[in-house]
C-alpha cells in the first residue's frame, strides 16, 4: 500500500516490476494491483476472494469501533451506524467482484477466483510490449458517493480483527479520541522456513492496535482468539513458507497527539 505516492508513474512502476517478476516465479500468478484512488495494493486475488465472501464474514468473529463517538466499547449495533452500513455495502461490492467458483479443484480444499491468471502480451511496432492492462484492478468506483474513511476500509482489508470506523471529515476528531486512551499493540512476528543453514530470524508481519478499555483479557478476547486461529490456518495451509508464529502484545500509553490514523 502506498498512500500519496505519485501515480500514475507507481502505478507502471509496480505493474512491470510484477509483470518481471511473474516470468520467474509462477507461484507469482495470483497477484494482481489494485487501485483505490490515489491508493495501490498488491493483492494475492484468490486470497482476497476467500477473505471477502460472505461465507468468511460471517465466520470471522470481528469486532468494530467507532472512533468519531467513543473508544471505550466495541459498536453493538452496527445496523444503525452509517459508516459501518457504508463498509457493508463496500464488503459486498468486494464480494461480487472477487467470487468464488462453487466448484472445488479435485484433490484440493480450496477455492478459486475467477479473475484471469496471466498477463497478455501485445504487439506494437515488432516489439513485445507486457499488457498490464490484466494485472490492474480499478476499485476506485467503489468510494464514489460514500464519506467512510480509507483507513477503515484498509483495516477491513488488512484482516485486523477489530476495525475502526470514521468518516473523512471526522478524522481529526477520530485521532484525539483515539490518542486519550493507552492502547494494546498486538504484534505478529513470523519465522520462515530456510532450506539453508542461515540462522532462521523473526520478522514483524502486521501490526494492529485496540483501546486497553476493550481489550482486557487480551490474547483471550473472542475477536482475538478468532484472529489468532485464521493466523494458524494459513500458517499450516503454507507450512512450506513459514516455521511459526507468535503474537506479542505491548501498550502503548496514551499520548495526545501522537496517533496517526
Amino acid at each position: 500500500m502506498d498512500y500519496g505516492g505519485t501515480m500514475p508513474q507507481l502505478q507502471e512502476n509496480l505493474c512491470s516490476l510484477l509483470h518481471h517478476a511473474r516470468q520467474e516465479a509462477s507461484i507469482l500468478n495470483p497477484l494482481r494491483v489494485m487501485v483505490m484512488k490515489d491508493m495501490l495494493y498488491l493483492i494475492h486475488a484468490e486470497g482476497l476472494a476467500e477473505h471477502v465472501s460472505p461465507n468468511a464474514r460471517s465466520q470471522h468473529q470481528l469486532a468494530f469501533v467507532d472512533l468519531e463517538k467513543s473508544c471505550c466499547e466495541l459498536l453493538a449495533n452496527t445496523e444503525k451506524n452509517e459508516t459501518m452500513v457504508e463498509l457493508l455495502s463496500i464488503q459486498d461490492r468486494f464480494a461480487a467482484t472477487f467470487p468464488l467458483e462453487a466448484d472445488v479443484e479435485p484433490e484440493t480444499t480450496q477455492q478459486k477466483s475467477r479473475l484471469p491468471e496471466r498477463a497478455t502480451d501485445v504487439e506494437r511496432t515488432g516489439i513485445s510490449i507486457p499488457d498490464t492492462t490484466s494485472l490492474v484492478v480499478d476499485l476506485s468506483a467503489f468510494l464514489e458517493g460514500t464519506q467512510m474513511a480509507l483507513p477503515s476500509l484498509n483495516g477491513w482489508l488488512l484482516g485486523y480483527p477489530v476495525t475502526y470506523l470514521f468518516r473523512n471529515e471526522s478524522g481529526e476528531t477520530a485521532t484525539q479520541n483515539l490518542s486519550k486512551h493507552s492502547l494494546h499493540i498486538y504484534r505478529i512476528y513470523v519465522v520462515r522456513n530456510r532450506h539453508s543453514d542461515s540462522k532462521q530470524s523473526e520478522e514483524e508481519l502486521l501490526s494492529f492496535s485496540v483501546p486497553c478499555d476493550i481489550s482486557m483479557k487480551r490474547e483471550e478476547e473472542p475477536w482475538a482468539k478468532s484472529f489468532l486461529a485464521r493466523v494458524n490456518g494459513k500458517l499450516e495451509r503454507c507450512s512450506q513458507v513459514w516455521a511459526s508464529v507468535r503474537l506479542e502484545i505491548e501498550v502503548f500509553q496514551s499520548q495526545s497527539g501522537v496517533i496517526v490514523l
